[in-house]
């Protein structure tokens, strides 16, 4: 503020111009300073003379006090015409370092008093608890937006978006090492997050490796910028950097990875306050990464159990077409209770046994013993020539381990003689297969037995069945027969369905009676619940390809 042109006086002084100091603000403890209608200053008590040491009896009032109240003033000595019926209200602004609020009060000979309250405690503390609502409902969005998705690096690139846009100019998320190199994702302040895999050495960057190793984060003031090496810095960063900051990502027990922080040298420092909210904000980044990162380590022990519990994909085997369908109760569930497996015999002399079974129950612990009973099937493979031997040693398993549910199985032993498919049949307390003849009539296999993990003895009866070409084996579990749907949606697809549908199966390829069945049975569920469903279809085909038998070419035969 420029010297003013006015001799300082005593601004107490009774013989100056305007009103004299009295009781109702002279003697105030706050600064009190008095002002005419034409902007002049006419009197201040001595704490006003304290805080605005220019301002003199006189002189204008724009020259000795701050832009703000003087605008205040002018606004208050207009017109009532000009300045409305509403209440003045208090003005607020700073001088130098400290906030006041002013109040002005006109008296009868038209001059305004401005009473100048300090609140600069109040202010600041204001400012404090509107920057901790900011933080918080930053942490809260942050929270949000990193749980939204358990992908790694969408994590990642949450993480690099958000430090980036309000914590510094450019952020970097250093991930732990793949072999020798480290993911890492780059992101300034408005633009996208860039991916890649660094070759670098952390051990470099003051602060970096022990913040992947899990400890405590290094203060901003002793990493020196110049030993930022370029790895670190995202493309197209604005000149040199001139203050980081590097802090772990804590996870679930292991470090989830680095959050590092860029400035500018035109950029201000990082204060130890933000170095602090960097922290709060990482160990909520840390969190979602690690859950990212176990999620990802999940899933993949699922995919890779997954692919031993599904049904394998069914094609044609010596010269014998055979298809396979599953749908699992639950679309959200991809394995269940029923299952198939085909073990196709050595060559084409041998033997290739069908296995089709339902495990009581639905989800996953229904396909775990599903999962035990096809091990135990793979392991008694040389004694599938003997069908009630390998149920008797399959029985004895389920029976002697914790389980408590209990199976039904369909063995099929196929093998091509000439023109024709030869099968021998064992049913273990399921429903026995269906076979639709080249004429379009349909016969039940004539097989039977007891359920498997519930008895010591288990008992069965073979049957024994040949095919001609065209004609197809169906074999199903109870989720069809007993889907539920209909016109009343109570009511099951039952059997005699089943017989109606494959008779019209009569010379189609194994794909497609299954195709025509499934179809069908699910028409008839439409959006009501069901059971696992599982088929297999055992085709015999009108021809066989050339295939070499002991040394010898086999004849390609013809319907």
């Amino acid at each position: 503020m420029d010297t003013p042109r006015y001799a300082p006086t005593d601004p107490t002084d009774p013989s100056r111009p305007g009103p004299a100091p009295d009781a109702a603000w002279g003697a105030a403890p706050c600064p009190v300073l008095v002002a005419g209608p034409r902007g002049d200053v006419l009197g201040l008590n001595p704490p006003a003379a304290a805080l605005l040491p220019d301002a003199v009896r006189g002189a204008p009032l724009r020259d000795v006090v701050p832009a703000w109240i003087a605008d205040a003033h002018e606004r208050i000595v207009l017109p009532p015409a000009a300045r409305g019926t509403a209440r003045p209200q208090a003005e607020h602004g700073s001088l130098g370092d400290r906030t006041f609020a002013a109040h002005g009060s006109r008296t009868a000979d038209g001059n305004v008093t401005w009473w100048l309250l300090e609140d600069t405690d109040r202010r600041q503390a204001e400012a404090a608890l509107d920057s901790e609502r900011r933080r918080t409902a930053f942490l809260a969005g942050a929270s949000s937006a990193l749980l939204a998705s358990l992908n790694l690096e969408r994590c990642m690139e949450v993480t690099a978006s958000l430090a980036a846009e309000h914590l510094a100019e450019a952020a970097v998320v250093v991930a732990p090492p793949r072999g020798r190199r480290f993911p890492v994702t780059h992101c300034r302040s408005g633009d996208r997050p860039v991916h890649r895999l660094a070759e670098a050495r952390p051990a470099e960057v003051p602060g970096l490796g022990e913040a992947l190793r899990g400890f405590p984060p290094v203060p901003s003031r002793w990493i020196d910028p110049a030993a930022i090496p370029d790895w670190l810095v995202p493309d197209g960063f604005p000149g040199d950097v001139g203050s980081a900051v590097v802090t772990p990502l804590p996870g679930h027990g292991v470090p989830a990875g680095a959050l590092v922080l860029l400035r500018s040298r035109e950029d201000r420092a990082f204060s130890e306050s933000e170095e602090v909210f960097a922290r709060l904000f990482a160990a909520r980044a840390g969190a979602a990464m690690s859950a990212a990162r176990m999620y990802a380590e999940q899933a993949a022990i699922t995919s890779t159990l997954m692919r031993e519990l599904l049904p394998p994909p069914l094609r044609e085997v010596h010269g014998v077409e055979f298809a396979g369908s599953y749908r699992p109760s639950l679309e959200s569930e991809h394995v269940g209770g029923d299952f198939y497996d085909v073990h196709p015999g050595a060559d084409a002399e041998q033997e290739t046994l069908v296995v089709l079974g339902d495990v009581c129950g639905k989800g996953l612990e229904a396909a775990v013993l599903t999962g035990k009973i096809r091990n135990t099937v793979q392991a008694l493979l040389p004694l599938a020539g003997d069908h009630q031997r390998l149920l008797d040693l399959l029985n004895g398993a389920l029976i002697n381990s914790h389980h408590t549910r209990f199976a039904t199985l369909l063995l099929v032993s196929v093998v091509r003689r000439g023109r024709h498919v030869q099968l021998r049949v064992t049913s273990a307390g399921h429903p026995p297969p269906l076979i639709v003849r080249d004429d379009g009539s349909v016969e039940k296999v004539d097989t039977r037995g007891t359920l498997v993990g519930v008895f010591p003895d288990i008992t069965s009866v073979t049957a024994h069945v040949e095919l001609s070409p065209g004609e197809t084996c169906l074999l199903f579990t109870d989720g069809v027969t007993e889907a539920r749907g209909g016109p009343l949606g109570d009511e099951m697809f039952g059997t005699e369905r089943i017989e109606e549908a494959l008779a019209h199966c009569a010379g189609m390829p194994a794909e497609a009676a299954v195709s025509h069945v499934r179809m069908l049975a699910e028409q008839w569920v439409g959006h009501g619940r069901y059971d696992d469903m599982a088929l297999v279809a055992v085709t015999a085909p009108h021809h066989a390809h050339l295939s070499a038998v002991h040394g010898r070419t086999r004849g390609r035969y013809t319907a």
